[in-house]
């Protein structure tokens, strides 16, 4: 029986100047299909292909070597349902039984004559054909991934436009000879030798060419896209990049070669190198996914073929090479080590190049995506999700991306990122799973823990039970209280939230007019009291030219980065730090959070705090998520409203600052 997630509440609030978002996972994990099995994989491929411009259809011939996982005499492939199998012929020619599958027709199971042993090999050759012009029975749900029409055609290898076996994990060697018109240039996966023309059958075909691509060596090859393409070579940083584009739309390929390469030497300097670090950028055609990966090629969509706006999904597409073509997912299951992990990647390529800051603006883009359908799935059980669809993007993705970014947190920058090299060189060249990367986490933190002897290492275990293989999101509670003291200002108080298993560090900052201070306290057991202290010093604090207040702390003006947030994340004010070299301590001010309701202080004139009657996920999420994703304490310009020594209505005792 499925168990289904904790109970979930998607409301946000916050309390005066403090803020947290965390996403938990419940216990309970959802099961997952049951992944087919596979008796025979392929090893090499020899694809003949023609595309019919005219007839909007492809024709193909493709000769396949197998070699047996387990004795059977059974080979399931995987082939577009809308390409009809006309005949499979044996090692001898000998044709041979086949069908689609009953349950699921993106499956051929052809029947051997006889069974071949576990590590045998057998050779067939498939003869197929069909229309290939729009999404109707695409393996990919709701995508069209291959089409063929005459302005141009693009066969993505998530089409199952050739039959595969144990998508996306085999890796396999290839030949494919493309039978295109002679207007038509092709660029995709392997070596290509000049086209060759081909004798005119009719004057309505008009004149062909033939493309023969090589890939020699094993990868998930089998991605091209025809058209009005415009060869550009270009080298950048000794790297060897060419650019197909329309010729009106070649102008800027230099610079999409300049965000290859540097993508190229960023990750290479994290993870190691690729064996072969040329690469190809196509532009694609509208009607399909924005952008896609396959070896050594980086496919972007035209309506973001802009090398400035599209540099972090360049970025991405280069670290695919790295964590989805060189390491690959085992099973469907296991995309989050690869679509996840580059997505990740998008964030350290802009904390590499543009610094911290830009990292994290590019966490917070995964963040708010990670909220829209964070309980669609684990992100452990993609394989229920239809890839490249909103649901996955959110939960294999973003919420993918998140979970390294908190993982990274957990173990510290120098295990995290040794974690990903050894990950890579381990499996560089062979599929992977989830649990693969994480044991080989938990080793890391276990050796860097053995030189912290005053230190435990974190629960990693825990960790990626909630994250990785459960759903939901708790609500957390902030209380604290802000004490003027001789060195400036204080921070005490605690976070709670009502779940047992949960545990997790909570990010913290402080933002003062100077630079701001940070901490990390755990939230764990909902019984705990959680300190939070932080101390707020007078060097960093902008001093003022007006003598200073006799009050402890003013109520101020709301954050601008509030101002359009709605009901549901209950908008707060922030406080003001005012600055003096001496005095005593004086009494607190309380602020205690409130889940339901947001609270209002009296703010300035022409500055006061109103709801947005909206939609506050799609308005408001842009503007105030990322800043939830690090709980802050801001300090805007003064305000002259001041503050009770303490909130009458808070019903916490105060927090008794520390004696020293």
């Amino acid at each position: 029986m499925e168990r289904g997630p904790m109970t979930r509440s998607r409301g946000l609030f916050g309390a005066t100047g403090l803020f947290a978002l965390l996403f938990a996972w419940a216990a309970a994990p959802l099961y997952a299909q049951a992944p087919r099995a596979v008796n025979f994989l392929a090893t090499h491929y020899d694809v003949s292909a023609a595309l019919d411009t005219i007839g909007q259809s492809l024709s193909a011939t493709a000769k396949i070597e197998f070699k047996a996982t387990e004795a059977s005499s059974n080979v399931s492939v995987e082939l577009h349902p809308n390409l009809v199998v006309k005949e499979v012929k044996g090692p001898e020619g000998r044709p041979l039984s086949f069908e689609r599958d009953k349950q699921n027709p993106l499956f051929v199971n052809v029947q051997l004559l006889t069974p071949i042993a576990t590590g045998g090999n057998v050779t067939l050759t498939f003869t197929y054909a069909g229309l290939l012009f729009n999404e109707e029975n695409s393996p990919v749900t709701g995508v069209r991934v291959a089409s063929i029409n005459k302005d141009g055609a693009y066969l993505l290898l998530p089409a199952r436009w050739f039959p595969l076996t144990d998508y996306p994990s085999d890796r396999y060697t290839a030949t494919f000879r493309l039978n295109v018109p002679a207007n038509f240039a092709v660029a995709g996966s392997g070596k290509a030798a000049a086209p060759t023309p081909l004798p005119e059958k009719n004057t309505v075909e008009g004149p062909r060419v033939l493309y023969i691509f090589e890939c020699n060596r094993p990868a998930q090859h089998g991605t091209f896209v025809a058209g009005n393409l415009q060869l550009n070579p270009k080298q950048a940083e000794g790297i060897s990049v060419n650019v197909y584009a329309p010729r009106n739309m070649s102008a800027n390929a230099q610079d999409f070669a300049s965000d290859v390469a540097r993508a190229v030497v960023t990750f290479s300097d994290m993870f190691g190198p690729i064996p072969d670090p040329s690469f190809t950028v196509i532009q694609l055609p509208e009607g399909t996914l924005r952008e896609f990966a396959a070896p050594g090629v980086l496919l972007v969509s035209q309506r973001i073929w802009d090398p400035k706006a599209s540099d972090r999904a360049i970025a991405r597409l280069v670290a695919s090479q790295w964590f989805g073509i060189q390491v690959a997912p085992a099973t469907p299951n296991d995309v989050w080590i690869s679509d996840g992990l580059a997505r990740y990647c998008e964030a350290l390529y802009a904390e590499q190049n543009s610094g911290k800051e830009a990292g994290l603006r590019a966490v917070d883009e995964f963040a708010v995506g990670a909220l829209m359908y964070e309980d669609a799935a684990p992100v452990g059980q993609a394989g229920r999700l239809a890839p490249y669809s909103p649901d996955y993007r959110s939960v294999v993705m973003n919420k993918g991306a998140m979970l390294f970014h908190m993982l990274r947190a957990m173990m510290g920058d120098v295990a995290f990122k040794s974690t990903l090299r050894d990950f890579y060189f381990r499996f560089a060249e062979k599929f992977a799973r989830n649990e693969d990367f994480e044991n080989l986490a938990e080793r890391q933190v276990q050796a860097a823990a053995k030189g912290k002897q005053t230190q435990d290492p974190p629960n990693l275990r825990s960790f990626f039970a909630q994250w990785l293989n459960s759903t939901g999101i708790p609500e957390f509670a902030l209380d604290y209280v802000v004490y003027r003291t001789p060195k400036g200002f204080r921070v005490v108080g605690k976070i709670k939230q009502p779940l047992d298993t949960f545990h997790m560090p909570v990010d913290l900052r402080i933002e003062t007019e100077g630079n701001p201070e940070t901490k990390k306290p755990l939230a764990s057991n909902p019984a705990d009291r959680l300190p939070i202290s932080a101390w707020a010093k007078l060097s960093s604090i902008r001093r003022t030219t007006r003598p200073p207040p006799t009050h402890s702390a003013s109520a101020c003006k709301p954050s601008p980065n509030l101002r359009k947030s709605g009901q549901r994340f209950g908008v707060t004010s922030t406080l003001e730090k005012s600055s003096t070299s001496s005095g005593s301590a004086s009494a607190p001010s309380t602020n205690t959070a409130k889940p339901s309701k947001p609270t209002t202080i009296p703010a300035a004139p022409k500055r006061e705090l109103r709801r947005s009657s909206k939609s506050p996920i799609p308005k408001a999420a842009e503007n105030l998520l990322p800043r939830l994703l690090r709980v802050s304490l801001q300090s805007p310009p003064r305000c002259q409203h001041p503050l009770p020594a303490r909130n009458p209505f808070s019903r916490k005792d105060p927090i008794l600052p520390n004696s020293s």
